[in-house]
């Protein structure tokens, strides 16, 4: 990321520039790590978080000191150290401004990304495919089988007893009514 310090007066940045962005990338990967997710999820939810910050010059300004101050803290290349260094770091920005912004717009764009769901396993929506009643929605093999057994009592009913002594409730098929 290049600043260029001659820039006129009144004249502000309005964008964040590819390295920036491959910057934010990396933070990201940082809040949401997944070792084997390749980069490209990582960058295009940096990139929408550069699209939603240009409209707004107070969160673009959050967004690039944001990075800015994370440089500083890591010596100036976030390439440098590992990412559970970074994380750590970002630990202690959780209460800051440019850390919801990453949040909240992350969250969102990393895990509605196709590449993400296919890397997690997730089908997507079940809607154009009928639905998950024949598609896994009784595929719980993680769970143990369970325990189904008959009822083996009377098949008489029992009298209800109302909780609250007094209390008058009757049962039609119509409505169920509750007088005291």
């Amino acid at each position: 990321m290049t600043f260029d310090s001659t820039v006129p007066s009144g004249s502000y940045l309005n964008s964040l520039d590819e390295d920036a962005t491959a910057k934010l990338a990396r933070a990201l990967r940082a809040i949401f790590p997944h070792d084997a997710l390749a980069e490209g999820p990582y960058l295009r939810s940096a990139e929408a978080i550069a699209a939603n910050v240009s409209g707004s010059p107070h969160q673009l300004g959050v967004v690039v000191e944001g990075i800015r101050s994370l440089e500083a803290l890591v010596g100036g290349d976030l390439t440098a150290i590992t990412i559970d260094d970074l994380s750590g770091i970002l630990r202690h920005l959780q209460q800051t401004e440019f850390f919801q912004i990453m949040l909240t717009s992350t969250v969102v764009t990393l895990y509605s990304d196709p590449e993400v769901w296919e890397f997690l396993g997730y089908e997507g929506y079940s809607s154009d495919k009928g639905g998950y009643i024949d598609r896994g929605f009784d595929d719980l093999h993680w769970l143990p089988e369970p325990r189904i057994t008959e009822y083996e009592g009377d098949d008489e009913l029992v009298g209800y007893v109302p909780p609250v002594p007094g209390l008058q409730v009757s049962f039609d098929n119509t409505k169920k009514v509750a007088t005291i």
